[in-house]
């Protein structure tokens, strides 16, 4: 049971479902002056799109699955994208 858990964890794959935009994160964050903000921002208009944020960002986090993703985690890992 050990290692069938280990596989399936190993081999769990994280998505995101709905339409995520450059116009849509544009929305998210209308309102956060924030510099985080600004610099992800930033970035995806350079990328011209959101694609490899979210590859990125689910690869990242599934990482994080047996110890909770958490909304600190979530914008820890943004906040690193954003400054890589």
């Amino acid at each position: 049971m050990k290692e069938l858990v280990r596989y399936l964890l190993d081999n769990l794959y994280l998505d995101f479902q709905g339409d995520i935009t450059v116009e849509k994160i544009r929305e998210f964050l209308r309102e956060d002056d924030s510099r985080d903000a600004r610099k992800l921002l930033s970035r995806l208009i350079e990328e011209k799109g959101a694609d490899d944020l979210l590859l990125a960002l689910a690869d990242v986090l599934r990482e994080s699955l047996e110890q909770g993703i958490t909304e600190d985690k979530v914008r820890e890992q943004l906040t690193l994208y954003a400054d890589s």
